[in-house]
């Protein structure tokens, strides 16, 4: 499994990967997300304020993604620098390994660590009780509630429930290991360099 910053030639890729997760969520009575929701500018848009990373297989299909950002004031209003903000965490619906779903959120801790923040952050809605369970599960407190996420990202008239986990400190400056740089993505505004990950 490769993990790669995405480009915006990827952006057509990811409309589809969202649309599939999107239907498998409303098929379970979750409708937070719906096919057709976000299209290639939502994508491409999401890579130029923040990242977007790819989970490819080998051969080079991707099977997940997801978005980080480097604030969310919608959800969790004007906050200091010190986190990284992750959403639609995505997996395919064929030809996903195993486990990607851990494995994907973990790549984001990851990536906001090396980027000097401290805590990643998510948010799930207050309605799916599982979800929240999943993400305490892995490590995240619940820290807050918005009723209604509103702003220029996106209004939504669903509530969410806020959750974050502190991220261990003291990583080394340089790529670490199973990370090499890649050169010319963008980074957090006072971050390191963005890092793939070959696996």
């Amino acid at each position: 499994m490769t993990f790669r910053i995405a480009d915006e030639e990827d952006a057509a890729g990811l409309v589809p990967l969202y649309d599939g997760a999107a239907r498998w969520t409303r098929n379970r009575g979750i409708a937070q997300w719906q096919p057709g929701g976000k299209d290639e500018e939502h994508f491409r848009l999401r890579m130029r304020e923040g990242e977007v990373w790819l989970a490819e297989t080998p051969g080079g299909v991707a099977v997940g993604a997801y978005e980080l950002w480097w604030d969310d004031e919608p959800a969790w209003s004007a906050q200091p620098p010190v986190a990284g903000y992750v959403h639609r965490l995505m997996t395919g619906r064929t030809g996903a390994p195993a486990g990607l779903g851990r494995l994907l959120p973990a790549r984001a801790e990851r990536r906001i660590a090396e980027a000097g923040r401290e805590l990643a952050r998510l948010d799930c809605l207050t309605s799916n009780p599982r979800l929240r369970t999943y993400y305490e599960g892995a490590g995240y407190r619940v820290v807050g509630e918005q009723p209604a996420e509103a702003g220029p990202r996106g209004e939504s008239p669903y509530g969410v429930t806020l959750l974050e986990r502190r991220l261990q400190r003291g990583g080394r400056a340089g790529a670490g290991p199973g990370f090499r740089r890649v050169s010319g993505t963008r980074g957090p505004p006072r971050g390191s360099a963005p890092w793939v990950s070959p696996g």
